[in-house]
């Protein structure tokens, strides 16, 4: 008896992505970066809202991702209202 062929090149084919065009996709990265950038800069409350991350995942994307994988410095200083506000140190002035 034999045996019937196999479609095993239709159980292994991968669905095709498409790419996300420039104007539709904005990484929450490039939107923190920019708000880190305005001249006030910006506050975790600020960035939480943005992002809608949690207050110690702003803080880990902070040490993790800017500081030590993109060799971003971020300093905080807090303002007469008692708010701390993050920028990136080199565009301060």
């Amino acid at each position: 008896m034999a045996k019937k062929p196999t479609k095993i090149a239709a159980r292994t084919r991968k669905p095709t992505r498409l790419a996300p065009t420039v104007e539709t996709k904005t990484s929450k990265q490039n939107m923190v970066l920019a708000m880190l950038r305005r001249a006030n800069g910006a506050s975790i409350a600020e960035i939480i809202e943005a992002t809608g991350w949690q207050a110690h995942s702003v803080r880990g994307f902070f040490a993790g991702a800017l500081k030590k994988r993109l060799k971003i410095e971020v300093v905080s200083e807090k303002g007469a209202d008692g708010v701390r506000r993050y920028h990136v140190a080199a565009l301060r002035s």
